[in-house]
Formats: C-alpha cells, structure tokens, sequence
C-alpha cells in the first residue's frame, strides 16, 4: 500500500513523534490509533519464537508460547550450508506471521573470542566469514516472509561480563577484520530491516551512542536503510543516541527519555528533522509487515521434523577410531547419563524456547531390545554418585558398545554471565574415565553451547559434538548413531585443548576495559600462526565416507581490480555411502606486506555425493578475499603479488594449492621522514632507487660488504641487515649529504 510518509509524519504531534521513538512496554511499539498507526509486536526468536503475552521479561523466567525450538547457531552453524539456513530462517519467519509478529530478535553474529562467553552457544562462529554468509542466508529467509529480523549485537559485544558498562578496546583494523564483517555481509547481501546495538562501549563510547558505528559505518558505508533499535535497557543517554542513529529504544523508558527528546527539540538541542527522519526510519518497517500480514496456522509438528533436519546437517563426528560408528541393530550398547533422558537442547536466558515437545535420544530409539540405559549421573547437578556410577559402570562391562551422553548443565553457559572454567562437570569426567576401562569401545556424545576440555579424548573410540541440537536432537543423534544419516557437519569454531591456549585468556571478563590485545589473531588464525596443537581445528568434522579432492584450477593467473577469478575442484565420494562434503576455501597471502594470519576462510560449499560420484566445486574471488584493512587510507587493500588459494578439508587439512597473483592499483600514499628506515625506503619502489642509493653509500664508508677490495669487509647479506633499520637522518651525519638535500629528496618521493 502506498502511503505518504512524510505527510503522515507532519500531522504527529512532537510528543507523539517522540513516543514513536520508544516501546510502548516490553516487547510492543507504540502506535497512533487517530492516525492509523497500529502497534506492533517484536520477540525473540533467533532460533525459536520466545512470544510472551502477559508477564513480560527479557531473560526467559517466565514462560512464552508454545513453539519449537530449532538448532541454536552453535550447531546450525556447522551445517555450513546456506540453502539449509534460508529455509530455516523461511520457517521462523512463517512462524512469526502465525503468531503475528513483526519483528524476530536475530540473528546474533558476535564473534567466538573465547569459549567462556556465556552466549556463545546463539554466535555462529568464531570466524567473521562464516558468520556473516550465516546470517545473511537466515535473514533473507526471515524477510521472504515480510518478517523483520534484529542483527545483534552492534558491536564487539564478546562477553557477559559487565556487558552493560564494559569498554571493549579494539584497533580499528581488528574491528574492521573480525567484529564488523559478519554484520557488513548480512546488511550488504540481505538488508535486515533492523539493527540491534550492543550494550557496551566501543573504546569509551556506548554502542547507543556512536555515531562512527550506527552512522558512519553501518549507513554511510553499508548502506543500511532501516532503523537501529537499542537491546533491551541499552540507552545511556537517549538524545545523544538519536543524534548518533539510534532510532528506537527497547523497551518502554515510561516516558522519561520521549521527554528528553521533547525538551531537546523545544529547547533547540536537537534537530526535529533528525526525529522526523527517525520516525519515518521506524514506520517504513511497521507497515512493510502490516501490509503483509498474512494469518496462517502454526505447523508446529512440520516445524520439529524441520529442527531435526537441521540437527541432522549439522552434529559433527568427531572421532571415529576403527570404525565404532555407525552402531549396528544388532550390537549390544549401554547408553549412560542423564542427558540419554533428559537432553540439553538450548541455552539459557532471552533466547529460551518454551518447545511444545522435546525429543530424547531414548524417545527415539523404536527398538530398544539390545540397549540398556543406565543414568551414570545427573544432566543437571555435579555430583558424583557412587550408586549411579557403579550401575553405570557394570552396564558397560556387560554390551559391545558404550555410548556416554555427557555435556554442560543449564547452569553453566547462560545469557547473563560467563563461564569460569572449560571443564565439563567433574561426575561426568571421572565417570568417563572409568566407562573406558570397562569397555574399550566408548564413544561419547556432548551436549554443550561452547568448547570443552577432553581429558579422556585419547582414549574413546568415537566422539560425537551435538552442542545443542534444538528440541528434536534425540531422533537426530540416533539416526547420526545408527547410520541413517550420513554426518556431515563440521566445526564452525576451533576446539583447543585447555583454556588458556585460547588467545584472549589473559584478556577476558574482567575490568571496566576488556583489551582486545590479540588483535586480528582469534581462533584459527591464532592457533595456525602459533603452530599451536588443538584438539580439533576450524572446519573439521568426519564422515562415514571418504572424499577425494582433484583437479583444481582457476580461469586466470592474474586478478586485478574491478575484476573476479574462479577456482574450481573436483570432489568425489570413493566411499560405499552417500555423504556430503563440506569443501573449503582458505586464501594466504604471500606478499609480506604486513602481519596476516597463515590463511582465511574465503569461501565453502557443501556438496551431496553418491558412492562414486564426482562434482565440480566453484568459488569466486575478488579483491576483498584478498585483502585487509588499512587504516591509513581507511579501505581494503591488497598489496601486489603472489597469494595462494587453498582447498581444504579444515583449517588444517589443506587438499589443494594454486598460486595467483594480484596486480593493485591502489597506491598507498608515502610518509617518508628523517627517521625512516633505508628498509622502508626500499621496501616501496616509488623509493625504492633512492635506499638503495643511501645503503651503497653507507656501505662504502663503513666498509660493509660492498667494497671489493676491502679485505675486512662482512659479507654483503650482512651489511644490508645491518644497513636495514638505520634511519636515513644518519646520512646528513655520515657526510653523504646536507639536511636541507635530504629534507628535500623525501618531500619529493612523498609526492610520488
């Protein structure tokens, strides 16, 4: 329907434009019922709807709607498979036109920078890439529906931890690498109608209230047309915020900030226009939903075969020694622990699903004549019962398999807090460690929103990650076990072996100021560049079959701007089983231009494969998958040269290589002065001539290397070491020339 905003928005009084501005309680916008304005109704729902009707609360202690809880990102995530995401996000968003909401609270892309965030388990990834091509596949399937989404949280919102007044300290090029891509993705390629922004500080200032973030770079830059809302009691000072491009504040300030804004208006602090624009922002999005709304059923049975699906795709096999796996019907197994009953399928706080059913891995087992249960110890507590365990243990003696269903209480990962440790509980490790010496063939499934340590991983047979499979993961975990799917997840973090190998250990959870002091390097990037050991690497998750990569080649040798190269490879399944092959796109630079992690994910496709089948995988590449940020001329930049693009298996297991070269054309502008170094000089061409001049010069005086017949001359890769770090100042003190000479040399080559 067309309608005349901007006309509509003059008959507003100033009050009612203000109140627009604001919630009319905890999950609705207000509405102006004279000038047919309705309220609107947003909810949580980044995997789930958390629809609440009468007492309101933002982390989850009283009850919603019955609805259904699909895979959280940490799990729908490792699917790396964005036809699957968009289809999810086409489910969610159906579900919210049933039940006549306008807006979902999601997706949450905030980067994995340490495994004791106590939210990770709703964050896809710890890699920005992957993040992004996440959500901006779950945002286009949301919006298909003329449903909202709410990306979150806007920005470097990496803890719970004094997340509400913490400063986090991040050099722009870390930002522009890590923590903004993933949101930069989903608003460039899916354009959600709204932003949530963070609670924190962005060094010293609140996210609420920056205009660099919410003005400069999310609508300058990216080209975001729709309007920021803050998260839930974000707002430090409301008309600051409305200045920077926070347009609506959650939930209702009851009317204390619409009357800040009033005042600021009346008084000439604040310009209305910058309100009129603000409303208009809001509007736009109110009747895109309210001129499609369309009034359907809730397929709640449909839905949940959905959520298993989707866990289906994603739980990832681990450990497959001497083939424990898949189970068969007729082997004997013990399925030990509380979670065989009693699954941890989500996580705690404002994302917390009130599911119309949940499915346990012992509910889906049709057949249960050839396993026992026994429950070993709790799914909720950490205690270890002697009673339990012994029962626990003797079953194992008594099958050929034994099958540890282990994982993290409620209490341990929450919305809210973080975790203190990477331990599972103490009950469940210990009792582990006796199951496998009762029997050798142990394979363990964990139910977890975040990384664990493994103290028992050397010696299990078989591990299964099902993180939290959303509320029909037990009829998934069971066709995973037995065969009747194919796994074919792969991790979308990196799981390291203990705590403080991760890189932000000695940087996290505490402090008025969280400094991101490991800049660039987290996760993968860290642990490759440290050649560290970890427990499981980025993008590693195994199969029931085997795949065979061949064939890689490129259509040029040669990338230059403006233009894009396609590499392609042939994957083939010489297994017996149908699979899917998630294949991977790692780009390393070659150049040395400046510290870069060893290789970046660029790219991924996932592939279905009959036993003997071959297909042919394609990425594209451009100038921004071979590029970083350089704050200095504040734009992606690649500098010329050779760059390798990796196929690879994980972040570890690289198949294929194929080197190509980039020619820029950007020009990088020169700062040369009396204290830069002949290395510098030399290592830029425009100046390049001039170092090399000076290094001669110096070496000749000082007999370093390049006089023939000097007979105590060092050797010439001596002399330009030495000669590399002296600063060029040193020439008008050597004799080789005056200041003013030198002085002048350099503004030359600075206009170069």
């Amino acid at each position: 329907m067309e309608r005349n905003l901007k006309e509509l928005i003059s008959q507003m009084t100033l009050e009612e434009k203000a109140g627009m501005c604001s919630g009319l309680d905890f999950w609705h916008l207000k509405g102006v019922e004279r000038l047919g304005i309705p309220s609107v109704m947003v909810s949580d729902g980044p995997h789930g709807l958390r629809k609440q009707d009468d007492k309101a609360d933002h982390l989850g202690i009283n009850d919603s709607i019955k609805a259904v809880c699909f895979p959280p990102a940490v799990l729908s995530a490792c699917s790396f498979d964005r036809d699957l995401l968009e289809t999810l996000g086409e489910t969610v968003g159906d579900e919210a036109q049933a039940t006549d909401l306008s807006v979902v609270l999601g997706p949450a892309v905030n980067i994995k920078r340490s495994p004791l965030c106590g939210r990770n388990f709703e964050y896809y990834s710890e890699d920005p890439y992957l993040a992004g091509e996440s959500a901006a596949a779950f945002i286009k399937g949301v919006q298909s529906r003329h449903v909202g989404t709410s990306i979150k949280h806007f920005a470097a919102n990496n803890q719970e931890f004094n997340r509400m007044s913490a400063s986090s300290e991040v050099d722009e090029r870390t930002m522009r690498e890590i923590y903004l891509p993933a949101f930069e993705t989903a608003v460039k390629k899916s354009k959600p109608y709204t932003v949530m922004c963070s609670y924190n500080k962005i060094n010293g200032t609140y996210a609420s209230e920056n205009p660099w973030l919410l003005t400069k770079v999310l609508r300058n830059e990216w080209g975001f047309k729709g309007y920021v809302m803050s998260d839930w009691g974000a707002v430090n000072d409301r008309v600051e915020g409305l200045k920077a491009g926070l347009e609506l504040e959650m939930p209702s300030s009851n009317g204390i900030n619409d009357a800040e804004i009033v005042k600021a208006v009346q008084e000439g602090t604040l310009d209305e226009a910058i309100l009129d624009r603000a409303v208009e922002r809001i509007l736009n999005i109110v009747f895109e939903y309210v001129d499609n709304r369309k009034e359907q059923p809730l397929t709640l049975e449909e839905d949940h075969e959905f959520a298993q699906h989707v866990a289906e795709e994603s739980i990832v096999l681990l450990k497959n020694e001497e083939k424990v796996l898949p189970l068969e019907k007729n082997e004997k197994v013990a399925f030990i622990g509380g979670f065989v009953k009693n699954p941890r399928y989500q996580g705690g706080g404002s994302s917390h699903v009130n599911s119309f059913k949940v499915t346990s891995v012992w509910d889906a087992l049709t057949e249960k004549e050839n396993v026992i249960y026994a429950e070993g110890f709790s799914s909720e507590t950490d205690v270890y019962d002697e009673k339990l365990a012994a029962e626990a243990i003797e079953a194992a003696k008594q099958v050929d398999k034994a099958v540890v269903f282990a994982g993290l209480p409620e209490s341990f990962e929450s919305e809210g807090y973080d975790r203190k440790h990477m331990h599972l509980p103490e009950c469940q490790d210990k009792l582990i460690a006796e199951i496998v010496k009762a029997q050798p063939n142990t394979i363990v499934v964990l139910h977890n929103g975040a990384a664990v340590e493994m103290p028992w991983l050397k010696d299990v047979k078989g591990l299964v990650e099902a993180y939290l499979g959303g509320q029909a993961v037990g009829q998934a975990e069971a066709n995973i076990l037995y065969g009747n799917v194919n796994p074919s997840g792969k991790l979308a973090e990196t799981l390291p072996i203990k705590l403080e190998d991760n890189p932000s250990y000695l940087n996290f959870g505490d402090g008025d100021k969280v400094e991101y002091s490991e800049g660039i390097f987290v996760g993968y990037r860290y642990y490759d560049k440290k050649k560290m050991e970890v427990a499981f690497p980025f993008g590693y998750g195994l199969s029931y079959t085997t795949f065979e990569y061949s064939n890689v080649k490129t259509d040029k040798d040669t990338l230059t701007e403006g233009e894009t190269l396609q590499v392609s490879v042939d994957v083939t399944n010489i297994g017996d089983k149908f699979g899917k092959e998630i294949v991977q796109l790692y780009v390393a630079d070659k150049t040395e231009a400046i510290r870069r992690p060893e290789k970046e994910l660029k790219g991924f496709e996932k592939v279905a494969l009959n036993p003997g089948e071959t297909k042919r995988v394609t990425f594209t590449v451009d100038k921004r998958s071979l590029a970083w940020y350089n704050t200095e001329i504040q734009d992606w930049y690649a500098a010329s040269g050779a760059y390798e693009l990796l196929i690879a298996a994980s972040s570890q297991d690289v198949r294929l290589t194929k080197t190509i070269q980039w020619k820029s054309t950007q020009v990088l502008p020169l700062h040369l002065h009396m204290n830069s170094t002949l290395g510098e000089l030399q290592a830029d061409e425009r100046s390049r001539d001039f170092g090399i001049e000076l290094k001669l010069k110096m070496n000749a005086l000082f007999g370093l290397g390049s006089s023939e017949d000097s007979t105590d001359a060092v050797s010439d890769e001596m002399g330009d070491a030495i000669a590399f770090s002296i600063p060029v100042r040193n020439a008008v003190g050597f004799g080789l020339c005056t200041k003013e000479e030198l002085q002048k040399k350099l503004d030359e080559l600075n206009q170069k």
